[in-house]
């Protein structure tokens, strides 16, 4: 199955993103801590040029701590500034505010040896769909600004929020790119939720998320099923759609004659994968990227 998804509205955040840069002192870049890879826009290095950037790691409370450590070694070596946080508890939020003032230090060192009082900071948040940002922004700003919607393509605008009296944000709407050269990328942004699953064959996502799972995370698997035997191979198919059956017979997903609702089963993994129910989950290590 080929995945695609870019609605018109993202050919115009990316212009109007482009359009604004001038007004920006800093970029908030979002990834998903559980997928960095695969929610990194490959245009975005492309639109921002130069900018300051901030990398945070969102829905951390989701992913492998242990795997986030190597993601933030990862980009730290790549000269950026990179924090876990998350967004919808609040975890380390707080700290965004003191990394772009430090981000910006000599900035505003300039300004006050100029005798310019410095105004408040300007920051571009950017990411992907459903990757957490108008929760952020929420977070940040202290009250319910921006809206939010546990799917992708809920902002469709851009409006500055402030943060206090130091800072500025710039809340866009999520820009996906033209074309997934790796299919691989548009299955780990189809698992995690960041394109729509009404367009999307769930019994293929679900497949995909279980090799994956089955392979890097079987004890979780098992335990939160209850099912015993593993692939004994990952790479075959038939053996990964066993392993879906199981679990959907561990969980009632029967019709007629005994045989497994697929689509019922595979609704099940991804509902429960997405709500952290296997427990803290990593899809992407930093040995992938090329």
């Amino acid at each position: 199955m080929t995945i695609q998804w870019f609605p018109g509205h993202m050919t115009r955040a990316r212009r109007q993103i482009q359009d604004k840069l001038k007004l920006i002192d800093v970029v908030i870049e979002l990834l998903d801590a559980r997928i960095p890879l695969s929610s990194r826009n490959p245009m975005i290095d492309e639109i921002l040029l130069d900018k300051p950037r901030l990398i945070l790691l969102n829905k951390a409370d989701l992913a492998d701590p242990r795997s986030t450590e190597r993601w933030i070694s990862y980009f730290t070596k790549q000269g950026h500034d990179c924090l876990a946080v998350d967004s919808s508890t609040g975890n380390r939020v707080n700290e965004i505010p003191v990394r772009v003032r430090k981000i910006l230090e000599q900035k505003i060192a300039r300004m006050i040896s100029k005798g310019i009082t410095p105004r408040a900071l300007r920051a571009l948040i950017v990411g992907i769909p459903n990757v957490g940002k108008s929760t952020l922004t929420n977070r940040l700003a202290g009250r319910h600004i921006a809206m939010t919607g546990d799917r992708p393509g809920v902002t469709k605008g851009q409006q500055w929020i402030k943060v206090g009296t130091e800072m500025e944000l710039l809340d866009t709407p999520g820009i996906l790119w033209p074309k997934f050269e790796d299919q691989a990328v548009g299955y780990a942004l189809a698992v995690t939720g960041a394109i729509k699953e009404q367009i999307l064959n769930v019994e293929d996502i679900a497949l995909y998320a279980t090799r994956l799972l089955s392979e890097r995370y079987w004890p979780a698997l098992q335990e939160r099923f209850g099912i015993e035997n593993p692939p004994s191979d990952y790479e075959d198919t038939n053996e990964i759609v066993r392993v879906m059956e199981d679990i959907g017979r561990k969980r009632g997903c029967l019709v007629s004659g005994g045989h497994v609702d697929l689509e019922k089963a595979s609704g099940i993994i991804l509902r429960e994968l997405r709500a952290g129910k296997l427990g803290k989950i990593t899809f992407e290590e930093p040995r992938q990227v090329q």
